[in-house]
């Protein structure tokens, strides 16, 4: 365990009165060009203006039957419903996100530790990564809540003390991502301009937040004028596809009223050179499940 620097200057403002709109400061590919690692150029270079990289089979087919049974073994565990790093559902009470699993789950752990999967964190963040954040998300049929438009990067920085946007994320497809079932949408070239929200932070704004977000929402004008200018990507794919997305990206889903579930893996790199300060705009830490303070490379 490594204890968190003090606190840096904070290049993106946020939580005040008003929304504010700060051109990005931070380089998106950290690594010099020409930098050996499974992504090609070109990749990176769409990465570096879209901000996020989509791959049709990240994982084999074999290795996603895998993965989805220890799912099912942990969604139907009664002691991990009453685990505190699991959240339920609003509507239906079912399980809909299972956090830490990289640490619960020893076959989660290692595909956290993948070359396929820390081998691409690497070469966009240019260093040596931790795992800031992991989970399961799952959306079944028939009304599974959605995740309303934000930034990453702005609950990350605000409430577990990320100072600078070195940090990339990779959702892997447990399940197909139609176009109906609530996937996952980003905005492709949002991660330049960050979007500082209005309205303080609550003292434990996480144990709202993760069944209906409140603070750290941009408002609806703004929203409109992102989209206007970037447009959405809506992703799809088969199971055991992947999307990879820079932190700040402006991103959402929508509610799954299909028959089809939707789950994925979702793990979140942050530079060894990053390292997690005190909150710049909340009260208390986040617990280190959804944040770690833990910043031991990933081997």
């Amino acid at each position: 365990m490594t204890t968190a620097p003090e606190r840096t200057s904070d290049l993106y403002p946020t939580r005040g009165a008003e929304e504010v709109l700060i051109e990005r400061k931070d380089p998106v590919v950290w690594s010099e060009p020409g930098t050996a690692g499974p992504i090609t150029a070109g990749d990176l270079a769409g990465f570096e203006r879209d901000g996020f990289l989509a791959i049709d089979q990240l994982i084999t087919p074999d290795e996603v039957s895998v993965y989805h049974s220890e799912l099912d073994r942990l969604m139907n565990d009664p002691a991990m419903r009453a685990d505190d790093r699991s959240i339920v559902e609003p509507r239906s009470q079912e399980i809909r996100t299972i956090f830490e699993v990289h640490r619960i789950s020893e076959l989660f752990g290692k595909l956290a530790a993948d070359p396929r999967v820390v081998g691409r964190a690497r070469q966009i963040l240019g260093s040596d990564v931790y795992v800031h954040q992991s989970r399961i998300n799952v959306k079944p049929g028939f009304g599974a809540t959605g995740f309303y438009w934000h930034s990453d990067f702005e609950t990350w920085h605000a409430e577990d003390g990320l100072p600078n946007m070195r940090t990339v994320s990779v959702s892997i497809a447990l399940t197909k991502n139609h176009d109906t079932n609530g996937g996952l949408m980003i905005m492709p070239g949002s991660h330049k301009t960050f979007l500082g929200c209005a309205g303080a932070t609550p003292e434990d704004n996480y144990k709202r937040s993760l069944q209906m977000q409140d603070a750290g929402i941009p408002s609806n004008g703004t929203l409109t004028h992102l989209a206007s200018d970037y447009g959405i990507r809506l992703f799809t794919g088969e199971a055991g596809s992947a999307t990879w997305f820079d932190c700040n990206a402006m991103h959402g889903s929508g509610d799954n009223i299909t028959p089809y579930p939707r789950s994925n893996v979702f793990i979140v790199f942050n530079s060894v050179e990053n390292t997690a300060v005190e909150p710049f705009a909340a009260p208390v830490r986040r617990p280190e499940y959804i944040g770690a303070r833990d910043f031991t490379p990933v081997k």
